[in-house]
């Protein structure tokens, strides 16, 4: 199965048993940093982090360039790619802008009239 596969109505991602299966050691790095502690650990030294979670290079390149899109397409879940988003100061807003090729503004916005129109 390709990402491609588990992409929904207007590219909306299906976190499905093979994307879980996919992204398990990266979602795993990012339910870690719950801990004061990892979140040091990864600071300091974000590529070994990903390297001693075992992450694929594409998994590793996606997170170390916040390339939040890709981190969904291989396998992250949003709930725990959102972990990752908080280090950096990101609001859930920020990311929904992200995935809809919004700004954050514009994202907040839309929500506040009444959610997007796509037509």
């Amino acid at each position: 199965m390709t990402s491609e596969d588990r992409v929904g109505p207007r590219a909306t991602y299906v976190f499905d048993g093979a994307a879980s299966r996919l992204g398990y050691r990266m979602n795993k790095l990012f339910m870690s940093l719950r801990d004061t502690s990892a979140r040091e650990e990864f600071l300091a030294d974000e590529a070994a982090y990903c390297d001693r979670f075992g992450l694929s290079q594409a998994q590793k390149r996606a997170v170390l360039h916040r390339d939040w899109q890709e981190m969904l397409e291989l396998g992250g879940s949003i709930f725990y790619v959102y972990k990752l988003a908080m280090m950096d100061g990101r609001s859930m807003q920020y990311l929904g802008g992200v995935f809809t090729g919004m700004s954050e503004e514009e994202f907040v916005a839309a929500m506040r009239a009444g959610g997007r129109t796509d037509g």
